[in-house]
């Protein structure tokens, strides 16, 4: 019989980037050992909060556990980026990683019941655009053309 959490594909998921994060952490020494230790503490908080979050019965204690593991996640991510940088970990194989360590971010927001969004200061690209709004390629399309044809009528 398997424990609530032990069901939960996150969790699974979860588990095997631990193992993954075991077996490169192996070989990391000397100026990369503090990124090692760190990796390893925030890879063990990702199923470690999981399971003890999918044990809570208050809605808010739940969503405090799964954003902390959602955040480790994000952690893990970003470790990963420095140790690409260093030249402790090959580019690609940390690629493959991040995209599942993506899919459990989201997956831990819908669990945690709260958006898993990313954004920028629009104003900053000053670009009209809505990162809620769901692509349509016909009507990007359209808006290209209209704006095309406003330039030309102004020149």
């Amino acid at each position: 019989m398997a424990l609530g959490h032990e069901r939960l594909d996150v969790y699974r998921l979860s588990i095997g980037y631990v193992a993954w994060v075991y077996e490169k952490a192996d070989s990391l020494n000397g100026v990369h050992r503090p990124a090692r230790d760190q990796w390893l503490r925030a890879s063990q908080s990702i199923p470690l909060n999981i399971a003890e979050g999918n044990g809570k019965t208050a809605e808010s204690d739940r969503r405090r556990y799964f954003e902390i593991s959602r955040g480790s996640a994000l952690e893990c991510a970003a470790i990963q980026d420095v140790l690409v940088f260093g030249k402790a970990l090959d580019k690609m194989e940390s690629r493959k990683r991040k995209d599942e360590l993506d899919r459990m971010a989201a997956m831990l927001s819908r669990l945690g019941g709260r958006g898993y969004q990313v954004r920028e200061d629009q104003a900053a690209y000053s670009v009209d655009f809505d990162p809620d709004s769901d692509f349509d390629p016909e009507e990007r399309e359209s808006q290209q053309t209209d704006a095309l044809d406003a330039h030309s009528s102004r020149q």
